[in-house]
């Protein structure tokens, strides 16, 4: 169950005051790579930074890092004990997500972080991270229409609910990439706040740092990660001139080569999960906005391959048809199947397979569709055999890709071929 509100997070808190700064950063799509480009500068610029993003990937203390490593299990454990000692104690009745936002900020005081890099989970105004009290910069990314049942069915309505991370004295820095409605509600509530405000535009970013322009070309970024990137960089000038002075961030920038986002435009080999040997794409994309990020990326690159065989699973409630009809075309092969339970967020649950072959069904020419329940392996299984040579794509919800990342884990064990990353 989702409920938002800052009364049981500040309860939480109450008798471990933060002693670190933060970036805090909210909107629909972009904040988790957002949050890890600056990471990576701010560790590159000898900065102890701690990062937090939601949902987890793997396990759910992955969503924590220190130092761009993930927390250990055993100090999340315990800090995590310790938090919902307190919230019993206490009464309090915390939800998971504050429970986990709490462990999160104990462990940045426990970790001695100088600065940490804090994503919203939901909205902003009532969101639980928006308890942090001493923020270096706020960030809105792009935003769209995603829950709208929590946080308003129009883009004017959602992005006044982002814009309550806002607070007098801090300076903001938003997307300019964003819809015009968007940018307007925004403008009226930093004019409200009379707080410095940049509005990043990678057209803009690039002609007064050459070095990131290079960097664009040299990665050869999508037009959403150059939006992100610029967003990180405008960012990450203002808090550094609070807490490194004199520390250029053109000397930083050489970092985002090393950035790595899995379960965004992901390339990843199934082996020694399937016999495939050709990549995949593993994407999350979970609402319109991120759907047509993706489509715009497989017409480009893959398409020209050969019509696209799909794994796909949503989460309830999701307009699946915003998601899935821009993307899925004429000559497509579609697997549909369901994430299993979201460790740590029970209220999470799989759209039904029939129901969403029904809407998959719908889209004219699409070749096959074929539902396997729960069983995200054999849907993999399925769509490498009908694919061939030809691109398969799996998308639809981070929970997904979460079970794939799973999957690859276990499989990996098991042929005794544990990397470093999953990226291939």
């Amino acid at each position: 169950m989702i409920e938002l509100g800052l009364g049981r997070i500040s309860r939480l808190l109450q008798q471990t005051p933060l002693s670190w700064k933060a970036i805090h950063i909210a909107g629909t799509n972009g904040k988790g790579s957002i949050s890890a480009y600056l990471s990576h500068m701010l560790t590159a610029g000898g900065v102890r930074c701690g990062r937090f993003t939601s949902p987890h990937l793997i396990d759910r203390w992955d969503c924590i890092t220190i130092g761009e490593s993930v927390v250990q299990e055993s100090l999340f454990r315990k800090i995590e004990e310790r938090v919902r000692l307190r919230d019993q104690s206490l009464g309090i009745g915390a939800s998971e997500f504050e429970l986990l936002t709490a462990t999160a900020f104990e462990i940045f005081n426990h970790e001695h972080v100088e600065v940490g890099v804090v994503e919203v989970g939901m909205g902003g105004r009532l969101d639980a991270t928006n308890v942090l009290s001493d923020v270096l910069v706020s960030i809105i990314a792009k935003i769209g229409l995603d829950h709208q049942a929590f946080l308003g069915d129009t883009l004017e309505l959602i992005t006044r609910e982002k814009a309550g991370i806002l607070k007098p004295g801090v300076p903001c820095v938003v997307d300019g990439t964003n819809a015009p409605e968007v940018i307007r509600t925004l403008e009226d509530r930093v004019n409200e706040l009379k707080i410095d405000a940049v509005y990043a535009h990678p057209d803009t970013i690039c002609s007064q740092s050459p070095s990131l322009g290079r960097i664009f070309r040299e990665l050869d970024l999508q037009r959403h990660q150059r939006a992100n990137m610029s967003c990180a960089v405008s960012a990450l000038r203002l808090a550094l001139a609070k807490v490194r002075p004199g520390l250029e961030v053109d000397m930083l920038l050489p970092s985002l080569k090393n950035v790595e986002w899995p379960g965004r435009l992901q390339k990843i080999s199934l082996s020694p999960l399937t016999a495939r040997t050709e990549p995949v794409l593993l994407d999350g994309a979970h609402n319109s906005q991120s759907a047509e990020v993706l489509g715009e990326y497989v017409d480009k690159n893959l398409r020209p391959q050969g019509d696209i065989t799909w794994v796909i699973a949503a989460s309830r409630g999701k307009d699946v048809t915003a998601l899935f009809h821009s993307i899925i075309k004429s000559g497509d092969k579609v697997a549909i199947t369901a994430f299993g339970p979201v460790d740590g967020m029970p209220w999470v649950k799989a759209a039904d397979t029939e129901e969403l072959a029904l809407c998959i069904q719908s889209i004219p020419g699409v070749q096959d569709v074929r539902t396997f329940g729960g069983d995200v392996l054999a849907a993999i299984n399925w769509a490498c055999t009908e694919a061939g040579d030809c691109p398969l794509v799996i998308a639809g919800s981070l929970y997904l890709v979460s079970d794939v990342h799973r999957l690859l884990r276990e499989a990996r064990r098991s042929a005794g071929n544990i990397p470093g990353s999953l990226v291939a």
